[in-house]
């Protein structure tokens, strides 16, 4: 235990402890009060210092005010070095104002040294003191300019003094103490000004009039007055000027001020006598020398982003608009940072994209901040972008195609016309034009013999990469870039005969061989076909039949078939040799440019033949060796019939899509085997209701239900089941006789064209319920009909959309855009007005019709398996041949029964009386009556399933119990049990089969059988 004296030590040396402790945290607490005291004298007495100054300075510019006298420059010093002192920004802002008024001031007086302001710089003592000062208040003049705002009335008013202090003291021009004597003192105090503005310039004085530029120009209706747009521009060029155009000076020049949104357009309109300074200067050129570099370019642009990077671009490319000289002379180093920029642009805006986009009117969707003064100035952006594919530019791009003449040929082309499919009378117009347009050049066809690596096809190789790369990245407005383009009518043939001169021998080789080769050469010259194929496609669209076939603008009729087989050659190539397979970037873009060039023009021959019989069949293709990589699954052989189904024979593509149902029919199990039979679906039909009926019936059933065995019941008017049985036949009349009371345009679910008579999904068919369920019914009934091979009678599915402003009986207004209706079609936006309209009337008014048709028919037809057809062969497909009956042909596969053969008595006035006596009209209902349909099969009767037969009969349907040996030597030997002349012939449209009477003569075999095919009275006709 402890003892009672350690016990008091430990205690005494706590409390002495605790004591110092105590006299230490006193003394902390002395310190700190006397510093706050210290401070806040320091505070009341800053204050008082500050109230004081403020008061003088509120005193002297009171007494300035007045006019009593004029201060010098020496009292003006001392009071800005008192308001620079204590200077906020907030505070004493009124107090700047009247400082800088006081200083302009001072420089208007006339003949008083001691009173201009500029003075004090020649004071020795006062100098440097002098520039520091006036490097402080015009920097001060910088960060107001920064937020005031133009469009403020006191706010303009404040710019214009601000803009007045810069200019003048950067610039020695206006300084009265320079005049006469002082001439001397020149250089001195231009170098005083130049020291200014590098101070300005290192703390950001292009920032800020960019900033001032931007909020008085980015806005609907631009609020910078002349005098203030000119001011800022100047104080822009001065420091550029000043350091003999430096590359230090050009970039942020760039980067700031050209960069401003249409800011050449806001100059041309309000102060054209800046851009004259900018040509005096040849600043275009100094601009392109600097960006033509790649690195500086890509640091220029990185600088901006990628909508302002288009800003710049628009405003060089008004510059250049404005000096053509300086465009053909830096054409090279033009095109280049055009294409730099705009491959930036690409590249920014695939970096960008993410879920949270907004759209840009020329970039398209993309993530970016949103910037208002941008969007205000997009219009006129826009309009300094079609500078680059205006007339005037493209002139002087491609001069070196241009210049070139085709060579002529005065001698008529002998080439006859392959004659045309779809308009006979067209023919002898297509020789005329042929002859007419002959007389102009020769044919463009390859030839060869210009070196690739020449300095001309590179120089027109760069062009082409420039405008196909705007293509791909200025992708909203691509449609006014193309027009453009293709407004010279003769920029694409020579382009075309400048391809075809290409390599040792021209055409499909060389550009075969670039396909192969990874360089920057073979990438220029496919960029040169993409564009090519870009264009073309674009205006032979847009041309109509009279521009194309008669008047060949553009192109002649026989260069459409060089260039579509050079294209097919191509495609296929590209296909077959398994470089599309595996193609993704820029060999993707080529594949499809060329190939939907290649299809446009396909499209068009089928509309109206322009080219040769057999011009897109591929001779070297082989069908049996397609079918049979087919049956691999090879990838080639797929995307053959998904690209370019035309190079085989429309004959093995049609027995290639029947296969194709067939193999679906036995996977599905609808194929009747030896140990199975499939599903029959039955539905009854009232004839007076039969849409109604077979709405209602087949609208329900399962995909797989419509793909199977359906069989129909007829019911007349009586309420009496008919005597047929439908072994395909009966479904096969329903089913021609619903599609055409769909496509009745009195029922308004379709409407005919005026003219031609085409029919098209009606605007106003929603007058029906559930009018979409009944398109959509409409299509499984078509794509039934494909798939179990009937050919109904339908006039022509051509599907040409229209529009009629005329609903029910009242005018609608349909606005193609928003407040359309108040904008008035001009020359600058009639394209516009085209594209709008169409799409309208094409898309937007039917799309929800289109939708359910297309619906219903692909739930029976896979979209890949009508891939393979063309629109008319697709018609043919659907609606059977249009051609008219080939007789011959349908005798030559006619099976005969109960006796008759092809040298029976009857036999031959049957085929006398159908070549003979009735018209084409009369055939139709012959070949309707017997098979059900009037149109002959697709490929001809040897394909017609089963075959077309004639039965000799000796009585009435009813009491047919089928051929005897009896009936077949009678019918042979003509021989008749009792004269067959009161009654009709019969047919069993589910075998084709012609049940014919044994007549004695012509006449009442004539009369019968007339009689028979125009009565409409189903199965009972006996």
């Amino acid at each position: 235990m402890f003892t009672v004296s350690q016990t008091s030590r430990a205690w005494f040396i706590d409390r002495a402890r605790q004591a110092r402790e105590e006299r230490l945290v006193q003394k902390e607490r002395e310190r700190a009060a006397v510093e706050i005291q210290a401070h806040i004298r320091s505070f009341l007495c800053r204050g008082r210092l500050q109230r004081d100054l403020r008061q003088e300075i509120d005193e002297f510019f009171k007494t300035d005010d007045s006019g009593s006298s004029k201060k010098s420059a020496f009292c003006i010093f001392k009071i800005a070095r008192k308001l620079l002192f204590l200077f906020r920004i907030k505070e004493d802002n009124e107090r700047f104002d009247k400082l800088c008024h006081c200083i302009l001031s001072s420089m208007d007086a006339e003949n008083e040294p001691k009173v201009w302001y500029v003075s004090l710089a020649l004071s020795k003592d006062l100098t440097l003191l002098w520039i520091k000062q006036i490097k402080d208040i015009l920097w001060h003049c910088c960060e107001f300019l920064e937020q005031l705002k133009p469009e403020i009335l006191q706010d303009s008013r404040l710019i214009t003094l601000y803009l007045t202090m810069l200019v003048t003291f950067t610039d020695t021009s206006t300084w009265k103490i320079l005049r006469g004597k002082g001439e001397s003192l020149r250089p001195a105090m231009n170098h005083i000004c130049a020291n200014i503005m590098g101070h300005l310039n290192q703390h950001g004085f292009y920032s800020v009039l960019q900033v001032l530029l931007t909020h008085g120009l980015a806005r609907p209706r631009p609020c910078l007055s002349k005098g203030t747009l000119t001011a800022a521009f100047s104080l822009a060029l001065r420091p550029v000027i000043a350091a003999q155009f430096s590359d230090n000076l050009i970039r942020p020049f760039l980067i700031h001020i050209m960069s401003v949104p249409a800011l050449t357009i806001h100059l041309r309109t309000v102060t054209p006598e800046r851009l004259t300074v900018l040509e005096s200067h040849d600043l275009l050129r100094k601009f392109i020398v600097f960006l033509r570099d790649e690195d500086r370019c890509r640091d220029v642009c990185e600088s901006l982003e990628g909508c302002h990077t288009l800003c710049l671009m628009g405003n060089l490319l008004h510059l250049g608009s404005l000096s053509p000289r300086v465009l053909e002379e830096e054409m090279d180093g033009f095109v280049s940072l055009l294409t730099q920029m705009l491959c930036y642009c690409q590249k920014y805006v695939s970096q960008k994209k993410s879920n949270l986009t907004h759209w840009h009117p020329v970039l398209g969707w993309f993530s970016q901040s949103v910037d208002y003064g941008l969007n205000e100035s997009i219009h006129l952006i826009t309009k300094q972008l079609q500078f680059l594919w205006g007339v005037p530019l493209i002139r002087i791009f491609f001069n070196d195609i241009l210049s070139k003449k085709l060579l002529e040929n005065q001698e008529l082309a002998h080439t006859q016309p392959a004659s045309p499919q779809n308009v006979l009378p067209v023919k002898s117009l297509l020789k005329r034009a042929f002859q007419k347009s002959a007389s102009v050049r020769n044919i463009l066809r390859p030839v060869g013999g210009k070196r690739v690596d020449s300095a001309e096809v590179q120089k027109v190789c760069n062009i082409c990469v420039l405008y196909q790369t705007s293509l791909t990245t200025l992708t909203q407005i691509r449609l006014q870039i193309l027009t453009g383009l293709t407004y010279l009518d003769d920029l694409l043939p020579k382009l075309w005969a400048f391809i075809c001169e290409l390599g040792p021998h021209g055409g499909l080789k060389l550009f075969l061989e670039c396909l192969n080769n990874d360089t920057e050469e073979s990438k220029q010259l496919l960029a040169m076909l993409m564009l090519f194929c870009d264009c073309s496609r674009h205006l032979i669209t847009i041309l109509d039949d009279i521009e194309v076939y008669e008047e060949q603008i553009s192109f002649k009729l026989e260069e459409l078939v060089t260039i579509s087989s050079f294209l097919n050659s191509f495609v296929f190539k590209m296909i077959w040799d398994g470089i599309v397979e595996n193609a993704k970037g820029g060999t993707l873009e080529l594949f499809q440019s060329v190939h939907g060039w290649l299809m446009v023009l396909y499209e068009r021959d089928c509309r109206r033949r322009f080219a040769p019989e057999d011009h897109w069949l591929r001779k070297d293709l082989k069908p049996s060796v397609l079918f049979q990589e087919l049956d691999k699954d090879r990838k080639r052989a797929q995307l053959i019939l998904q690209y370019i189904p035309h190079v085989i024979p429309h004959k093995n593509r049609v027995l290639l899509f029947r296969n194709m149902v067939t193999k679906e029919k036995e996977k599905l199990g609808l194929v009747e085997t030896s140990s199975a039979s499939p599903h029959v679906t039955h539905i009854t039909i009232r004839r007076s209701r039969m849409l109604e009926d077979g709405y209602e019936q087949l609208r329900q059933l399962s995909q797989h239900a419509m793909k199977g065995v359906i069989r129909v019941k007829f019911v007349n008017d009586l309420g009496v089941d008919e005597a047929g049985i439908d072994q395909d036949g009966v479904f096969k009349e329903f089913l021609e006789e619903i599609i055409k009371r769909v496509f009745d345009p009195a029922l308004n679910l379709f409407k005919t064209t005026s003219g031609d008579e085409r029919l098209y999904p009606s605007p106003t068919s929603y007058i029906h319920e559930n009018y979409l369920q009944l398109f959509e019914f409409v299509g499984k009934m078509l794509g039934k009909a494909v798939y179990e091979r009937y050919d109904g009678d339908i006039a022509d599915l051509g599907l040409t959309l229209s529009y009629d402003e005329d609903v029910m009986g009242q005018l609608v207004c349909h606005e193609l855009i928003p407040g359309g209706k108040t904008i008035p079609v001009t020359n600058e936006n009639k394209i516009s007005y085209i594209h709008l309209m169409a799409h309208f009337r094409m898309h937007t008014q039917i799309k929800n019709q289109t939708a359910a048709l297309i619906s219903g028919f692909r739930s029976i037809i896979k979209p890949e398996w009508i891939r393979m057809f063309s629109t008319p062969e697709l018609q043919r497909l659907i609606s059977g041949d249009n051609a008219e009956i080939d007789l011959e042909d349908l005798k030559k596969h006619t099976v005969y029964y109960g006796g008759f053969h092809g040298s029976h008595r009857v036999i031959i006035w049957l085929w006398d009386i159908l070549a003979s006596d009735f018209t084409p009209d009369e055939r139709a209902m012959f070949l309707k009556f017997v098979t059900s349909c009037s149109r002959p099969p697709l490929l001809g009767f040897a394909y017609l399933k089963p075959p077309f037969s004639i039965r000799c009969v000796e009585v009435s349907d009813d009491q047919d119990t089928g051929d005897t040996l009896g009936s077949v030597l009678r019918g042979f030997f003509t021989i008749r049990k009792r004269e067959p002349g009161g009654r009709l012939p019969t047919s069993s449209t589910c075998f084709n089969l012609l049940k014919l009477p044994n007549y004695s003569k012509k006449s009442v075999l004539r009369e019968k059988l007339r009689y028979a095919i125009s009565m409409n009275t189903g199965f009972e006709l006996s």
